[in-house]
């Protein structure tokens, strides 16, 4: 008897289900493992690595940022899982917009295209309850990514599950520089402060939303900061696999928070000592 193409899909679309299912029970019993030890509360990443993906497998200019894009939501997902309750991603530094016009360009439409999926009633921003952030200079963006972060940032004001923070037109310097003008700014009039105090520029900071950041996470085995987070990260503990951002995966999160939960007692002392 031959079997109906019909047939055929529907056994294949069977067992993909079983599969996922097997998966999600899987990761379900991995993290509940995980979470008898200590949980960071936040975790950052550095999406290292797209550009050599693609001309790691002959693609052309920015398909390796679009590989990147599933990577980040199995990453998310796995985070909010996990319980983790603040996310930070560096999605676009100030110093990219001297790379090529033309890969400048894609990367503002392809952030365009994916900005306004948050605003659909099933993206994983509703079904999670995440409250997204847009931290940097957002003026020096395009009007409509502009515009569409703000909506963004507006619609789910209320959410209150998790929190995503993704840094686009950013850099740490240029954050801490608006820190001290907003400060400054503040202080005009009053004689009875003489100076700015560190709480001041705290406070002014974009990433004052979240606590500071327990791992960051950089892909492709750098060990540099490249600017992002130097006010935030002087107690991150820093992992960085190997792999380029599209290939990073459920053992490289797994890994970092079992680095994290080895050392965690020696540098909740160090906090303490500070």
């Amino acid at each position: 008897m031959v079997e109906l193409p019909g047939q055929i899909r529907r056994m294949s679309g069977g067992i993909s289900q079983l599969v996922e299912q097997i998966c999600g029970f899987s990761r379900k019993c991995l993290f509940r493992v995980l979470s008898m030890g200590p949980l960071p509360i936040h975790l950052a990443f550095i999406m290292d690595g797209n550009r050599r993906y693609a001309k790691k497998l002959g693609l052309e200019v920015g398909s390796g940022h679009k590989a990147g894009f599933p990577a980040l939501m199995s990453m998310l997902q796995y985070c909010y899982e996990l319980g983790i309750k603040y996310v930070t991603i560096y999605a676009f530094s100030i110093d990219n917009f001297n790379r090529r016009p033309e890969e400048v360009q894609y990367l503002m439409e392809l952030m365009l295209e994916k900005i306004k999926s948050l605003l659909e009633k099933e993206s994983f921003a509703h079904e999670y309850g995440i409250r997204v952030y847009f931290i940097g200079n957002l003026a020096l963006l395009s009007d409509q990514v502009r515009a569409a972060a703000e909506e963004v940032m507006k619609v789910t004001a209320k959410n209150s599950k998790v929190v995503l923070l993704v840094c686009v037109a950013y850099n740490s310097t240029d954050e801490i520089l608006q820190a001290v003008k907003k400060s400054c700014m503040n202080k005009l009039g009053d004689r009875d402060v003489e100076r700015i105090q560190l709480v001041d520029i705290e406070g002014n900071m974009q990433m004052s939303v979240a606590p500071d950041p327990d791992i960051l996470i950089r892909s492709s085995g750098e060990t540099r900061l490249s600017n992002f987070l130097l006010w935030q990260t002087g107690n991150t503990q820093l992992f960085s696999p190997d792999a380029l951002w599209p290939e990073i995966g459920l053992r490289h999160l797994v890994w970092a928070i079992l680095n994290f939960q080895r050392s965690h007692s020696y540098l909740e002392k160090k906090k303490k000592q500070l």
